[in-house]
């Protein structure tokens, strides 16, 4: 069981990096407000997180 959350806990990380080098800091702090909300079950801190990646992603393509 441990050895599995470590392994997470790696992902999370990794990502979060990929995340920082491609976006900035805007995108993990929208990728944070995304999470957040939907573990809260708060729709609009969900949302607004959602829409800055949108954002972040259609400025890129």
């Amino acid at each position: 069981m441990p050895l599995i959350a470590i392994i997470v806990a790696a992902l999370a990380v990794g990502f979060e990096q990929l995340l920082q080098l491609k976006f900035g800091a805007l995108g993990v702090i929208a990728f944070v407000a995304l999470a957040v909300g939907i573990k809260a079950k708060n729709s609009m801190i969900g949302g607004i997180g959602a829409v800055i990646l949108v954002m972040l992603l259609a400025q890129s393509g």
